[in-house]
């Protein structure tokens, strides 16, 4: 019985985990933004169309 519930208990922090890892990683959205803006303002900056 004791088995069951360990291997319950591990079975969601490990899916606890798995979302907590997922929410906080990968590219943050304030850190690509900026670049991309500042060089399409260079671009137009330069007389890029007409």
């Amino acid at each position: 019985m004791w088995i069951i519930v360990i291997e319950a208990m591990v079975a969601f922090f490990l899916l606890a985990f798995i979302v907590w890892w997922t929410m906080y990683s990968g590219r943050k959205p304030n850190t690509a933004l900026p670049k991309q803006s500042e060089q399409t303002e260079a671009a137009n900056d330069k007389g890029g169309e007409g």
